[in-house]
């Protein structure tokens, strides 16, 4: 069974940087992705970043480009995302999510219903 597991979320400072961490555990894929998705209140879910566990390479929406970093250590299973100068828009639930491909995933990581798991989700609320 999979499970991601997500930790770090907060309350923080607009500007003041938190880092998002995530345990994928019952991972066997091969070629996998690792992201996060958001929701805020009253809106729907919104990519933020993944990466592509195979060549490391990493998407971004336009949102966050330049601010948040994600990185992944595929030996451990682990996604992190880095976030860096946050403000009241990035208050939101931010959730873990998994891929079991990779292939087209530059076109399809944006869609929600694209991803196979999710995690529980973890609050993220920055303050002004």
């Amino acid at each position: 069974e999979v499970q991601l597991v997500e930790s770090g979320g907060g309350l923080v400072q607009t500007g003041e940087s938190l880092r998002l961490s995530c345990v994928a555990s019952g991972f066997t894929y091969t070629d996998y992705a690792l992201g996060w998705f958001r929701q805020a209140p009253g809106k729907g879910q919104e990519a933020v970043a993944c990466i592509d566990t195979t060549n490391g390479r990493t998407y971004y929406d336009d949102s966050v480009k330049g601010r948040f970093i994600i990185s992944g250590d595929n030996g451990k299973n682990t996604v992190s995302l880095q976030m860096t100068s946050p403000d009241p828009g990035d208050t939101a639930v931010y959730y873990c999510v998994g891929r079991s491909e990779v292939l087209l995933l530059h076109k399809l990581w944006l869609n929600p219903s694209q991803w196979d798991f999710w995690g529980q989700g973890i609050q993220v609320t920055v303050s002004s």
